[in-house]
Order: structure tokens, then C-alpha cells, then sequence
């Protein structure tokens, strides 16, 4: 009795053995066979669902010419984007060129820029007033109160900082109060209801939303427009396998306007098309952002 109670257990230990077997070699099977995911985020220069309506299109495309699986990774902050892409929780990032360079210092190096928009060789940010406010020039901000976008902001911040201490306007000293919206749209709105008597922002948001009819040029004006200079790309981590990487920016650069799908997707990300980029673009932010101590 015990030798046929013997064999029966044996027997029972190796169905179960085999069992673990199999699950397990389905498991590395199912593994090994799941699309992998290419995580997006960019920073929030505008409002979480203006971000999402413009990147859907260009994530069902990304999905179309990579095979893989996108998904869209919102982030709550400037800061908060270029953390998940220097710890590799997201694979792609749409960053601002001051955003990039912190991205680049921060992660050694390893934050490579892909591609930019072809208006990113010659971006422009524009100072906005009330046009009853009597602003007609940099140097009549003195004594006024002024809004930024984020503190991190290429356009809505570091550059437009800039070019008022190149106008010897300090904007910490000679203006009575600045303040931080977080977001370009968030500047319109602060210098339209009057919280603050003027304020700086992308060129690009700004003709957006004059487009579509969100601002009342009879109430608000451009009184500055800086001079040109680099700014947006999508970065990617120098880990990226190299493969992947000449996929993504391929796929960026056939974009075009001659096809339906381009040209939704190009006019959604406010480009003409996407060209090839490099880190050395954006040494004239690195300098600004040092000269005006915000790089750390």
C-alpha cells in the first residue's frame, strides 16, 4: 500500500511540475509576443485636454509606423517631464528648449533631441497688454505687474526674461510684481481679466487662439516681439535602441501636408514639418539660462 501510495504521489509531483512548466513557457510566450509600448508625455504649456486632443492623431500614426503600442502619459508639470523621461518612465517627450536643456543637464547627456518643428530654428515669443493699458514698449513695464507662464517655460519665461535684461529692465526690481500662470493660454487669460497688466507668451499659442477667435484683438495687443531662437523638439533617451530611434524620426520627417493624415496631425502640432535637430541648437538657451541663473 505504501509503494502504490508512493507512486501515486511521484506521479502527482510531476503533473504538477509539468503544469508550472507549461504556464510558465506560455507566460514567457505571452511575454515575449505583447507589443511593446512607446510612453509619451510632453510638457503642459497648455491645458491637459487641448494636449490630448492635439496628440491623438499622432499617436494612432506613431502606432501605424512603429507597431507598437502608444500610449499618452500626461504629467502634471514642467518638472514632472523632464523626470519621466530622464528615468526612462516615458519614451518619447515633447519638450521646450529650456525644458531640454534641463533634461539634458539632468540626465548627464542622455537626453537626445530628435526632431523639431521647422518654425522651431526661428521661434518668437510676444509680450501682450490691454490696449488701453498705455504699454507701448519693453521699458514701460516698469512699475507694472507682468505674468509668465511656467518657470520653465522657453518661450513663456527664460527668453522673454532675456530680452528684458538685454532691454536693462530687471524684471525682479524694476517691475512691481511678476507672476507665473503655468501655462500659455493661463497668460492670456490673467492679462485679459485683468489680473496683471501684461504678459509673455509663446507666438505660437498666440496666434492659435486669435485664430480661432479666443482672443478680442480690440481688448489685447502684441507690444513685443522677441527676436528668433530656438526652442521645441521631441527627445527621446540615448538608451532608445538605435533601431527605434531612426524609425521614430523617420516617421516624423514623412509627415506632410500633401496627405490628409499629415496634414491633420502637422496642423494639429501648429508645423509646416518636422526636420532633424542636435543638443548644439540649443546652446544659446543653455547660455541664456545661465546668465539669468535659472539653470541649476
Amino acid at each position: 500500500m505504501s509503494s502504490l501510495f508512493h507512486h501515486v504521489s511521484r506521479a502527482l509531483q510531476g503533473i504538477a511540475t509539468a503544469s508550472l512548466i507549461i504556464a510558465s513557457s506560455i507566460g514567457s510566450a505571452q511575454a515575449q509576443t505583447s507589443p511593446p509600448v512607446l510612453r509619451v508625455t510632453a510638457i503642459p504649456d497648455e491645458s491637459p485636454t487641448e494636449l490630448a486632443r492635439k496628440f491623438a492623431p499622432l499617436g494612432k500614426y506613431l502606432e501605424k509606423e512603429l507597431g507598437v503600442k502608444v500610449e499618452w502619459t500626461p504629467v502634471t508639470d514642467y518638472a514632472a517631464a523632464v523626470e519621466a523621461l530622464a528615468n526612462k518612465k516615458v519614451e518619447l517627450a515633447w519638450f521646450g528648449g529650456f525644458t531640454f536643456v534641463q533634461a539634458n543637464v539632468r540626465s548627464g547627456g542622455k537626453i537626445v533631441p530628435l526632431v523639431q518643428r521647422e518654425e522651431d530654428e526661428k521661434f518668437r515669443s510676444v509680450f501682450i497688454t490691454d490696449t488701453q493699458s498705455g504699454i507701448r514698449k519693453l521699458e514701460d513695464l516698469k512699475g507694472k505687474t507682468l505674468s509668465f507662464g511656467s518657470a520653465s517655460s522657453t518661450s513663456g519665461h527664460l527668453m522673454p526674461r532675456s530680452f528684458l535684461l538685454a532691454a536693462k529692465i530687471n524684471p525682479d526690481t524694476d517691475l512691481k510684481r511678476i507672476s507665473f500662470s503655468g501655462a500659455h493660454d493661463a497668460t492670456v487669460a490673467a492679462v485679459a481679466s485683468g489680473k496683471v497688466d501684461a504678459g509673455a507668451l509663446n507666438i505660437s499659442v498666440w496666434e492659435k487662439l486669435v485664430a480661432e477667435k479666443k482672443v478680442d484683438t480690440g481688448t489685447l495687443k502684441v507690444f513685443f516681439t522677441t527676436p528668433p531662437y530656438y526652442d521645441y523638439n521631441w527627445s527621446v533617451h540615448a538608451d532608445m535602441p538605435a533601431a527605434t530611434k531612426e524609425k521614430l524620426k523617420a516617421a516624423f520627417l514623412k509627415l506632410s501636408p500633401s496627405t490628409p493624415e499629415g496634414k491633420e496631425i502637422l496642423e494639429l502640432q501648429r508645423a509646416t514639418k518636422f526636420v532633424p535637430t542636435q543638443p548644439e541648437n540649443y546652446a544659446g538657451i543653455k547660455a541664456a539660462a545661465e546668465n539669468a541663473g535659472l539653470l541649476k
